[in-house]
């Protein structure tokens, strides 16, 4: 980054991102590839893969819709199956496949989540409201800003948890991080306040998102017009597990089509720690995503890229 004068901020601990548009780190590769001699060749499609029986000069031939290409060391550096509208595809499991390495199940992960019934008509309502939360699943938990959609929950801290949740898992969130709503009421209680509890939490949390959570069901019945005086033991808890304790099942994940990685892959099992290389099949190696490693937001995952990448180019 500094050979190149790419300014970069950290907007979290590790998190480095790039203060200008993607194409300057495009400029980048494309400049290191030119300067080591790489030839890119691009629309040529890859109709398959065999290993020859000439070791010594070239252990693979692959068909291409550009012709016949052989070579000694064969990397696959395929990605996932994240964002297909860019070119994703399968190619690299199937490989890994071929050649027989394991490959875990794979998920769409740093992705949103959906909802269905009530909870879609509550998101939909606070559509485009954000604020700051600490959401929890399967003992992993994430504090940072939560983004209500059309189609359910989003913002780094549902794609950060998102790498940890299975179908069928629930998630709980808590919208008051940092914050004690027991002790906030109970000191609005000895104040002997008269304004409503809406107006009181919205000094804490969006307006609009109070105005909707107390509105739900469940709290409307125990606390429609009660003075907050008059709140007893079990409406406290109720607006507490409401508050910070939120649990709820997401329907789905927005999909492929939208998640930032593949979470899954070729088995890292099969793969030399040192030089990527498979332990199977000399001289061929797999690198970045399609292996089964996954990482935050924040650049993690292009790290690992190009890491990986970096650590087979010295074995290849």
């Amino acid at each position: 980054m500094h050979k190149y004068h790419l300014e970069y901020e950290e907007k979290g601990l590790g998190q480095l991102f790039s203060k200008t548009k993607s194409q300057s780190i495009l400029k980048i590769l494309l400049a290191e590839c030119d300067a080591a001699g790489v030839e890119i060749i691009t629309e040529c499609s890859i109709k398959g893969i065999k290993q020859t029986e000439d070791t010594q000069n070239s252990r693979f031939q692959l068909a291409t819709s550009g012709g016949a290409f052989t070579c000694q060391s064969l990397v696959i550096a395929t990605g996932g199956l994240s964002i297909p509208t860019v070119g994703a595809t399968g190619f690299g499991y199937d490989t890994a496949k071929q050649f027989g390495l394991g490959v875990t199940p794979r998920y769409a992960s740093l992705v949103p989540f959906t909802l269905k019934g009530e909870l879609l008509t509550r998101a939909q309502s606070l559509a485009g409201v954000s604020m700051p939360v600490t959401v929890s699943c399967r003992e992993q938990s994430f504090a940072e800003a939560l983004l209500f959609t059309h189609k359910g929950l989003s913002g780094p801290a549902i794609l950060q948890i998102s790498n940890y949740w299975y179908p069928g898992n629930g998630i709980e969130i808590d919208f008051l991080p940092g914050e004690n709503l027991v002790s906030l009421l109970d000191s609005w209680q000895k104040e002997g306040t008269k304004r409503e509890l809406k107006s009181l939490l919205a000094r804490h949390l969006p307006k609009r998102f109070v105005k909707v959570w107390l509105a739900t069901r469940e709290i409307a019945k125990a606390i429609h017009n009660k003075p907050m005086a008059q709140y007893s033991k079990a409406d406290i808890e109720l607006l507490t597990r409401h508050f910070h304790h939120w649990k709820c099942a997401p329907a789905g994940t927005e999909g492929y089509g939208t998640a930032e990685i593949t979470r899954g892959g070729v088995n890292t099992e099969d793969i030399s720690s040192k030089t990527f290389e498979t332990k199977q099949v000399t001289g061929l190696f797999f690198i970045g995503e399609v292996l089964d490693v996954t990482g935050w937001l924040g650049g993690y995952n292009l790290q690992w890229a190009w890491s990986s990448g970096y650590c087979a180019a010295q074995y290849v």
